[in-house]
């Protein structure tokens, strides 16, 4: 039977702590998949009335303009879509949280599931017709995430066979300031100024890449096996919204986002 909307109301009002390691999903409520927005966003129809959104936690698929006035539809956006309307759409998926279970739009922010037990999210990387998108309140997963991820980064599956979704390399940032961005590059130094430590991939902190980890988020790091003040001259990849303090920056708020380059 589908899920009854009371029910995804009380999803909702769920106190969901995140565990420091080894998050899990929980979770196993039914529903039906009326319409995709795209393709990380699907609305659900229950069985009494009403439709509710979802968010695919974890992914950010590429951007349609969906009604914004001057936004231009990023590259392979339809194509997204229309992947994961040939996976869900019509479809009865099991949803399963690992984190906090709605966002600031009022979305539900799940994982998904097929009647066969496919989990949406891994197709959807498997693909490459979504990159991984995690946060600090939502971890459970993000390991295998992004092992899907560049495995079809390896293959130049979808997206990853396109220059807007490039891993980019530390040098000449600054025509991204202001976008989610994939970074590879080598940490020349590592830092810790007051509360603060920063990890410099550049020899001019005040006009090179640099990453930011405040002293919170660095006990978080430590409580998950990594230490960034072992991360000198170790290669680096990096994921987040590109800013400008000096130079550019991407301040780091939780361990997923920073992984070894072997």
């Amino acid at each position: 039977m589908m899920c009854r909307l009371p029910l995804l109301f009380l999803i909702l009002a769920w106190a969901f702590p995140v565990q420091a390691s080894e998050p899990r999903l929980v979770g196993g409520e039914r529903a039906f998949v009326s319409s995709v927005v795209d393709g990380d966003t699907v609305v659900l129809r229950d069985s009494i009335e009403g439709m509710t959104q979802i968010r695919l936690v974890g992914l950010q698929a590429p951007k349609l303009p969906l009604g914004r006035r001057g936004f231009k539809a990023w590259p392979l956006g339809e194509d997204s879509k229309s992947t994961l309307e040939s996976l869900v759409l019509g479809q009865a998926i099991t949803l399963k949280f690992g984190g906090r279970r709605s966002d600031r739009h009022g979305r539900i922010l799940a994982h998904l599931f097929l009647n066969d037990g496919g989990w949406v999210q891994g197709e959807m990387l498997r693909r490459g017709m979504a990159r991984v998108y995690s946060f600090p309140d939502n971890r459970a997963e993000v390991a295998k995430m992004l092992a899907l991820e560049r495995a079809a980064r390896t293959k130049r599956q979808g997206i990853w066979d396109h220059p807007f979704y490039a891993v980019r390399k530390v040098k000449n940032l600054h025509p991204h300031i202001g976008t989610f961005q994939v970074i590879e590059g080598q940490v020349l130094d590592v830092a810790k100024v007051k509360s603060r430590v920063y990890l410099n991939f550049g020899d001019n902190w005040r006009t090179d890449f640099t990453v930011t980890l405040s002293s919170k988020v660095f006990r978080l790091f430590k409580k998950a096996g990594m230490d960034p003040m072992a991360f000198k001259d170790q290669s680096i990849r990096v994921r987040g919204w590109l800013r400008k303090r000096n130079g550019p920056m991407i301040q780091a708020s939780h361990p997923e986002q920073v992984e070894i380059v072997k």
